[in-house]
């Protein structure tokens, strides 16, 4: 039976992304075969999960946000994940613990019901919070692998101290969690398991710092005016996801790979998804080195300096994202080369694809265009650019309440 074109349209545009990609399908029946196929895969999802989808196209947020009992099923978002980091699974395999106190008085010896006695536990944990609360960290938190942080229901911030560190740790997740106004600090012992503590120098004071860790997962925070980065990922950490996050006011954004020296970020994997950046932001969206990076679907609404840079020869992937120029002539271009001459960076295998450009924003692309560079540097199908707006509707930490949907 053939489909009616405004039907077909309607439905296009709310499947699940597996279908959309850089390069359009030229076979019309080859098209309504996939949409056949996608509806009849999709409902049956939607009865196996007992739930309609919400239909927003962020394959994150309608994998959970629909569901009515999301506070009783909170440990399904570890099911949800995308991109390189879709393998972090946090503290799904353990208990709830349940933050109650939000002070931090003694790094060494935190008390129990507090959120860095709960981080440093050496099993999963998936950590919930009791109420609102400002969490004003003495230290910088140091997490042991296998832990969600899940600030759904709650208004939570970490603020006004030091911030979150994730050393030599895997499988994290990081949600619904408000990381602002972090500052430096340090020379001071600080606990990291419940039998080791060590000596900390000082630190960046960046919001969430990654060093050498892998499988993680950063989703729907509100990240704004840090010391140093809002979200750095260095020293051979790779299998990255940083998605759904709503960032403001800050001057250097994201920083992933070490130094132009340090190779062995060389595999370093990251996906930046359906993020929102936000006024007063001015460079670092992300700044890049050596490794694989696939910039997809978020929302650039401003720059000062510019958006995406890097250095040392790193892939970028530019798919599907909407970039809004600053009205300033001088800073319009997308990206930015860090103290490179063109001889050299003109190898490097920069692309963007179905990216929308407003304002006279523009991207300079470079390298050879090798598919096996660019496979590397793919971790989802991207949506139209079109669908930006939708799909990063509801960037940051969300506001949900128990017994709706979030």
């Amino acid at each position: 039976m053939a489909i009616p074109l405004s039907l077909f349209l309607l439905v296009f545009s709310f499947l699940a992304p597996s279908i959309f990609s850089a390069s359009p399908v030229q076979d019309p029946e080859q098209v309504v075969r996939q949409v056949n196929e996608s509806i009849r895969n999709a409902t049956a999802a939607r009865r196996k999960l007992g739930f309609l989808s919400c239909g927003t196209g962020n394959p994150i947020d309608d994998c959970w946000r629909c569901d009515p009992k999301w506070a009783k099923n909170r440990k399904r978002l570890a099911d949800c994940g995308i991109g390189f980091g879709k393998r972090a699974i946090g503290g799904r395999n353990g208990k709830f613990y349940v933050v109650t106190d939000p002070s931090d008085r003694d790094p060494v010896n935190p008390k129990p019901g507090t959120l860095r006695h709960a981080v440093i536990q050496d099993k999963p944990l998936w950590i919930i919070f009791a109420r609102d609360m400002v969490i004003k960290l003495k230290a910088e938190l140091l997490m042991n692998s296998f832990k969600t942080i899940d600030g759904r229901g709650v208004s939570v911030h970490i603020a006004y101290g030091q911030c979150i560190t994730i050393q030599y740790a895997t499988n994290i997740i990081i949600h619904g969690i408000n990381i602002h106004d972090c500052k430096r600090g340090g020379n001071l012992y600080v606990r990291d398991s419940p039998t080791h503590y060590g000596w900390r120098t000082t630190s960046d004071g960046d919001g969430v710092s990654i060093f050498g860790s892998s499988n993680v997962w950063v989703d729907h925070c509100s990240l704004s005016n840090c010391n140093d980065g809002l979200i750095d990922a260095i020293h051979g950490s790779s299998a990255i996801t940083i998605s759904n996050n709503y960032m403001t006011h800050h001057d250097k954004v994201m920083l992933l790979g070490h130094s132009d020296s340090y190779t062995q970020d060389k595999n370093m994997q990251v996906t930046i998804a359906f993020n929102h950046f936000g006024e007063g932001l001015v460079q670092r969206m992300p700044r890049c080195r050596h490794g694989y990076f696939h910039v997809v679907n978020n929302d650039y609404t401003h720059w000062i300096m510019y958006a995406i840079g890097g250095s040392a020869n790193p892939t970028i992937n530019s798919q599907g994202n909407r970039f809004l120029a600053p009205d300033k002539m001088n800073n319009k271009e997308v990206t930015k080369r860090e103290n490179t001459p063109r001889k050299k960076w003109k190898k490097w295998n920069w692309r963007s694809r179905g990216d929308l450009m407003l304002n006279g924003a523009f991207f300079t692309p470079s390298g050879t265009g090798a598919l096996s560079s660019y496979a590397k540097a793919s971790s989802l199908s991207a949506r139209p650019s079109s669908l930006v707006s939708s799909v990063t509707a509801g960037a940051g930490a969300l506001v949900c309440r128990k017994g709706r949907r979030c």
